[in-house]
C-alpha cells in the first residue's frame, strides 16, 4: 500500500468515527436558548440562556456551558453549572430572578468575563473566570468613571448584553430592547426609538470608556423610512461579530422569529442593513410568507453567527412544548457571498453535520425541523398555547432528566414533519415508532408535496409500538416527510431506514 492510500484510509476511518451532528445539536433533556458561541483554543464553546423544561417563564435554570472538539463538532460535551444566580451581586431570588442571554470574551489578561442580565431591571453584571468553562465568580456592575451604575442615569433599558473584543484588544459592550410600548417587567424604564447601543469598555472590563454610542440599528418605533422597517428593526439580542475587516451585529428584529445582521466598517457604526440570516420557521424562504404559512411553530429567537473549520454557521434557537419557555440550541451552515453578505440559511435537521445525514439507521423524531398542522401553525406568545390542538415537540419527566425521551405529541390528521437532509442509496422500507389513538396512514414523500413513496398504516396502541412498510425511494439527497391521515391522533418518537 502506498502511502497516499495509507493517509486515505485513515482519514476515511476518522470520518467514520466522528458523530453525525443533529438539529437540536444537544441532548432531548437541554433546553438552552440564545446561544452565543465562541472559540477558545481548539473547541467550540455554547454559551447562552437555561430555560426550564415546562417553565412558566424565560430563563429559570442557571448558567451552564457545553462544547464540543472543532475536529467533530458532533460531539458535544456537558461542562456542568459555570455560574448560580444566587452568586449575583444583588442576591435576587423568587419569580424576579430570570437569568436572561449571557455573553463571553477572553480579556487581554487572559482570563474569561461573562456579562449577563438578571432580575427585571437594567443592570448589567459582569463575572470572572480563569478557564473558558469553569466555576464564574461575581466581578461587579458595568459602570460609568464616576462610579454609576450603567442603567441608573435614566437610560434605555439595559438587556441581553453581548461583549466583543476586538483586534487591537478594544472592549465594546452592546446591549438594548425595543419594544413599541413599555412592559410591565421594565419596571419603569424606557424604550427606546434609537435601537442598539454600545458602550466601550476600559482594561477592567467593567468601566465604561466615553459616552454610550447607539450603532444606527433602530427600534421598530423608529424605523421608518429606512432598510431596517417592516419588522426587520432591532428588538434585543446584540451579538458583535469580525470577519475579515468588516463588523456584522446579529440581532433578534421587531418580527421575532428571525435573527438579522447589519455591517459596518466601525465597531460603533453606523451599521446597514444586511439581511435576514435564520427564521425558527423558515419564514422568507419558499412559500413561507408568514407564521401561518412557516415550516414549523415560531416564536423568539436569539443567537449569533461563527467560522468553524472555514465555514459560517449561525445558531439560534427553536421552541417546544407549545410555548417559548423550553427553547433549544440550533445551528445551520450559512453561506457567505463574494461581497461579504450572507444568504438566509434553511432549516435542517443536520446542521453542524457538514453533509446530509445517512439514508440508514434509526432517528429520533425530534429532530425534525418541519412540523405543520393542517390548519397551519401560528407563533408562540408568551402565554401557554392551548392544548389539544396542535402537535408539538415535548418530553416525558421533569427537567433535566438525562434520558432521550423527547417526541412529537398529538399528531393528527394533516400533519406534516419533515427531515432535511439525507443521502438515499437503495432505500427499501421506513417504519415509525408510535402510540396513542390514531389508526390512519403516514404518507411516506421525498418532497413537502410529493411524490409518495410509500403509505405505513397504524392503528390505535397504549404502548409505542413500530410500524413499517416498504418504499420505492429515489437515490441521492433529498429531504424526508412524514403526512398522517386519519383519525384519532399519535405521538412519534423514532424512525428507521433500512
Amino acid at each position: 500500500m502506498s502511502r497516499s492510500e495509507d493517509e486515505a484510509g485513515i482519514i476515511k476511518k476518522e470520518a467514520a468515527m466522528k458523530k453525525q451532528a443533529f438539529n437540536p445539536f444537544l441532548p432531548s433533556y437541554e433546553y438552552i436558548p440564545d446561544g452565543e458561541p465562541h472559540v477558545f483554543g481548539d473547541r467550540v464553546y455554547l454559551y447562552g440562556s437555561h430555560d426550564k423544561f415546562n417553565g412558566i417563564s424565560f430563563c429559570l435554570n442557571d448558567y451552564v456551558c457545553w462544547s464540543a472538539p472543532l475536529s467533530d463538532l458532533g460531539d458535544w460535551r456537558f461542562e456542568g453549572y459555570i455560574y448560580h444566580k444566587n452568586q449575583d451581586g444583588r442576591k435576587y431570588h423568587g419569580f424576579l430572578n430570570s437569568m436572561f442571554a449571557p455573553d463571553v470574551c477572553r480579556g487581554a489578561d487572559g482570563r474569561y468575563y461573562l456579562y449577563y442580565f438578571i432580575g427585571y431591571n437594567s443592570l448589567i453584571s459582569v463575572a470572572v473566570c480563569d478557564e473558558p468553562a469553569g466555576h464564574y465568580e461575581f466581578l461587579g456592575f458595568v459602570k460609568y468613571a464616576d462610579g454609576q451604575t450603567v442603567g441608573s442615569k435614566g437610560e434605555p433599558l439595559q438587556f441581553d448584553p453581548g461583549v466583543f473584543v476586538d483586534n487591537d484588544g478594544r472592549v465594546y459592550l452592546y446591549t438594548g430592547f425595543g419594544p413599541d410600548k413599555a412592559s410591565p417587567f421594565m419596571i419603569g424604564k424606557k424604550p427606546t426609538r434609537q435601537g442598539a447601543m454600545c458602550f466601550e469598555l476600559e482594561e477592567d472590563m467593567l468601566t465604561v470608556k466615553g459616552d454610550l454610542t447607539y450603532i444606527g440599528v433602530p427600534a421598530n418605533s423608529g424605523s421608518q423610512g429606512t432598510d431596517y422597517q417592516n419588522g426587520h428593526a432591532f428588538f434585543e439580542a446584540s451579538s458583535m461579530r469580525k470577519f475579515n475587516t468588516k463588523y456584522y451585529f446579529v440581532y433578534s428584529s421587531f418580527l421575532g422569529h428571525e435573527l438579522c445582521y447589519a455591517t459596518s466598517d466601525s465597531p460603533k457604526g453606523p451599521f446597514r442593513f444586511g439581511g435576514t440570516l435564520v427564521s425558527n420557521g423558515d419564514i422568507g424562504l419558499g412559500n413561507h410568507r408568514d407564521p401561518k404559512s412557516a415550516s414549523d411553530f415560531t416564536g423568539n429567537t436569539h443567537g449569533s453567527v461563527i467560522e468553524l473549520n472555514g465555514e459560517y454557521y449561525v445558531f439560534y434557537h427553536r421552541q417546544t412544548n407549545r410555548h417559548q419557555f423550553s427553547r433549544q440550541a440550533c445551528c445551520e451552515h450559512l453561506i457567505m457571498r463574494e461581497d461579504g453578505s450572507f444568504e438566509q440559511a434553511e432549516r435542517t435537521s443536520c446542521g453542524l453535520n457538514g453533509e446530509p445525514l445517512e439514508g440508514r439507521g434509526t432517528y429520533e423524531a425530534r429532530i425534525a425541523c418541519h412540523l405543520t398542522a393542517k390548519n397551519g401553525d401560528r407563533f408562540y406568545t408568551v402565554v401557554k398555547g392551548l392544548k389539544g390542538k396542535e402537535p408539538y415537540f415535548t418530553q416525558t419527566g421533569k427537567d433535566r432528566e438525562d434520558r432521550p425521551d423527547q417526541y412529537i405529541a398529538n399528531v393528527t390528521d394533516g400533519t406534516t414533519i419533515g427531515f432535511k437532509y439525507f443521502d438515499f442509496q437503495d432505500l427499501k422500507a421506513v417504519s415509525v415508532r408510535v402510540k396513542g389513538t390514531g389508526s390512519g396512514t403516514f404518507k411516506v414523500l421525498q418532497a413537502e408535496n410529493g411524490p409518495e413513496i410509500g403509505s405505513i398504516p397504524v392503528t390505535p396502541s397504549k404502548e409505542y409500538q413500530d410500524f413499517g412498510a416498504a418504499v420505492s425511494a429515489q437515490n441521492g439527497v433529498t429531504p424526508l416527510y412524514f403526512r398522517y391521515e386519519g383519525s384519532g391522533h399519535v405521538d412519534i418518537n423514532y424512525f428507521t431506514l433500512s
